[in-house]
């Protein structure tokens, strides 16, 4: 049972991340191409660019999408807070502000005491407060510490007195109160953790690369429990992706310096990033399912084909990798042993031939705006290696499934028409019964959420849960990651899924 609750945690933490990491790559992809844009040969080429309306508005551009990455640690308390939260999420989100700011408060007001010397710990300037810089970690512990509170106390009742302060507004009182104290205690005890935490960075990063392959191979294998969020999260905003002038987190470091320093200097942190993704998600992934739509019987062609192309699209293009996974994950486990392997390999390689490209994505777009479009990227090594990616995906994918003679299933597609805010199309209502039915009904049903491509649902009683049903509303896969949390993984069509789930259940 302890298992199982450390394991649902960690699920939900990994789906609470992916909103402000979602927010990230988006913004690092306008950060990036503007940073492009702004470049002084490009400017040399076309000065045109630095110019008049268009050079004010790619300069606004720049800045206001860089500023989002100072934002790190707030985005992820509003984030895990509303994330955690079974319920009033906006409470919590609200609520986890308020505690986060209490906390650099606090322990702003610690440090101006002069009680002892602090001097050997960062201190910045955050959100208008001068106080201890404890970068993402700060956020993630409050916004675990607010769901906590408002999960236990958004219901309480007070007497009639008081009873004004009772329920959701006492959550707001209760985060307050703890992020002061957390606040107060913080500059004491950071230190010693401080070091534990940088200590761990300094041994992966002087792993070198084998340090980078065991990355790759763990953020892979990780791809079936969601967990691969968590680990990015920490390499990308804490000191375990490295720490340069101050700055910590591999995403970080890139983003605030790609347009101030050379390329080869923020190599070291690139390589937990989008690079290694590369060579699998633009070259081996399509040439794998290429290779799974020529070993499917005829009957399944046509469908493993529409499969085929929407999840080539979503890795080639965006990167999002899972309707591919899935699709073979289930039923040929040693190709997806195979798939994480070659995931560190890519890493690695990427690592030893001095590629620099950064941001999250490993699709076609982040390949041009942060490797073709930036001098010094050597991005030509993720074509070379990429080709060579080619042929071994495609080659050890049809071995495989020719001699074991194993096809992928696929469901009848069962899209439905656009919906209009606040309603489900017909068909998708059928849809999301059959989905509630296959998840043992709605009194077996505790919270339903989603992520990129997956319904993440928490159930009273996992026995009822009929795998055979779910496959059937186009199911690419089925998760169970512990006793009452299951996900069900539907590829870029989740959130579709979700709403008319969420609705049927709604007005039950």
């Amino acid at each position: 049972m302890k298992k199982n609750n450390v394991m649902n945690f960690f699920s939900d933490l990994g789906r609470s991340l992916m909103m402000p990491i979602a927010a990230l790559a988006a913004c690092g992809i306008i950060l990036g191409l503007t940073s492009a844009l702004m470049k002084a040969q490009v400017v040399a080429a076309a000065p045109f660019l630095g110019e008049g309306l268009l050079g004010f508005i790619i300069l606004v551009l720049n800045k206001v999408s860089g500023v989002v990455f100072t934002l790190v640690p707030v985005l992820f308390t509003i984030s895990i807070a509303m994330g955690l939260a079974n319920e009033e999420k906006e409470v919590a989100a609200f609520a986890g502000f308020i505690g986060y700011y209490t906390f650099l408060v606090a322990s702003s007001l610690v440090i101006n005491t002069g009680v002892m010397d602090f001097s050997v710990m960062k201190i910045s300037v955050i959100l208008g407060v001068e106080t201890l810089d404890m970068g993402a970690v700060a956020g993630i512990l409050i916004g675990l510490i607010t769901a906590s509170l408002h999960n236990k106390y958004h219901k309480v009742v007070f007497p009639a007195a008081i009873a004004f302060y009772g329920g959701k507004r006492f959550v707001a009182l209760a985060v307050i109160l703890v992020s002061a104290i957390l606040g107060i205690v913080s500059p004491f005890v950071w230190q010693p953790v401080s070091t534990a935490i940088n200590g761990l960075g300094s041994l992966i990063h002087s792993a070198g690369i084998f340090g980078v392959g065991i990355f790759g191979l763990l953020e892979r294998a990780l791809i079936p429990t969601g967990l691969h969020h968590v680990l990015n999260g920490l390499f990308r905003t804490t000191s375990l992706g490295g720490t340069y002038e101050g700055v910590e987190g591999c995403l970080n470091i890139f983003l605030q310096f790609v347009d101030k320093v050379p390329l080869k200097e923020l190599a070291p942190f690139t390589r937990f990033l989008g690079q290694g993704k590369m060579p699998f998600m633009m070259f081996g992934l399509p040439a794998a399912a290429l290779a799974i739509y020529q070993t499917s019987p005829a009957d399944k062609k046509d469908r493993v084909k529409a499969l085929m192309i929407a999840g080539v699209a979503a890795s080639f293009v965006s990167g999002i990798t899972e309707p591919l996974e899935f699709s073979f994950m289930f039923i040929a486990p040693a190709l997806f042993g195979f798939h994480a392997l070659m995931g560190g390999i890519s890493f690695a390689l990427m690592a030893a031939l001095g590629v620099a490209i950064g941001n999250t994505g490993g699709g076609i777009i982040d390949f041009f705006i942060w490797g073709v479009f930036q001098p010094g990227s050597n991005w030509i090594w993720v074509i070379v290696v990429g080709i060579a990616y080619a042929v071994i995906y495609y080659m050890v994918f049809k071995a495989y499934l020719t001699k074991k003679q194993i096809s992928i299933d696929v469901a009848d597609e069962d899209d439905g028409e656009p919906s209009s805010a606040g309603t489900v199309s017909e068909k998708m209502q059928k849809t999301a019964e059959t989905v509630i039915e296959g998840l043992g009904g709605f009194d077996n049903i505790v919270t339903v959420n989603n992520c990129i491509t997956r319904l993440r649902v928490d159930v009273k009683d996992m026995g009822k849960i009929d795998e055979d049903l779910l496959r059937k509303t186009g199911s690419l896969g089925i998760f169970k990651v512990s006793d009452t949390h299951i996900q069900v993984v539907y590829g870029p069509k989740v959130e579709q899924v979700a709403d008319a789930v969420r609705h049927v259940i709604k007005n039950y």
